[in-house]
């Protein structure tokens, strides 16, 4: 058993980075997109004409067990069909570094957006996800939020940890 786990994971290590469509992956926990989105920040700059909101410093965003940090995030209210802000968030765009964390799990990038009505969020730049020991990385991230469900697209490089010996079943 653990030959097969060790034959697989060299088997990523010398077919190099993988160049397919993408990877499927698990992240976090899955979230209830109906709990609140909170915003902490060193400055807000609010346009309330234009229905956004410039967040900056140490900014902070959380819904349930999510956590997205970055330097600034541009806030996107929703809108009603006369263009007059409904006071909901619609898209969340953050810059200058992100690091998104959910069920014990973390994601580092460039950039994110992250559209709350679909529960989507979409990380790019020298994206870097690890999951315990294990880690992915690749250009872009897309993670469903509801299902925890994502797919790690463009040059994706994946190094998976053997599990330890004495972790294994005892063979009968």
């Amino acid at each position: 058993m653990k030959i097969l786990r060790i034959a697989a994971a060299l088997a990523v290590f010398i077919a190099g980075p993988l160049h397919a469509q993408g990877t499927g992956i698990a992240f976090g926990t899955p979230q209830d997109g109906d709990q609140p989105v909170e915003v902490t920040a060193e400055e807000l700059q609010l346009d309330q004409a234009a229905g956004t909101a410039v967040f900056s410093g140490n900014v902070i965003v959380g819904q349930g067990d999510m956590r997205l940090t970055a330097p600034r995030v541009d806030v996107t209210y929703m809108t009603d069909a006369d263009g007059n802000s409904t006071g909901g968030i619609d898209r969340l765009h953050a810059t200058g570094g992100v690091t998104m964390t959910s069920g014990g799990e973390a994601a580092e990038g460039r950039e994110a957006v992250y559209t709350v009505g679909s529960g989507q969020v979409v990380m790019t730049g020298d994206v870097l996800l690890t999951q315990g020991q294990n880690a992915l990385a690749g250009e872009r991230l897309t993670v469903g939020l509801d299902d925890g469900q994502g797919v790690m697209e463009g040059n994706v490089r994946v190094v998976f940890q053997p599990q330890d010996e004495a972790a294994e079943p005892a063979a009968q």
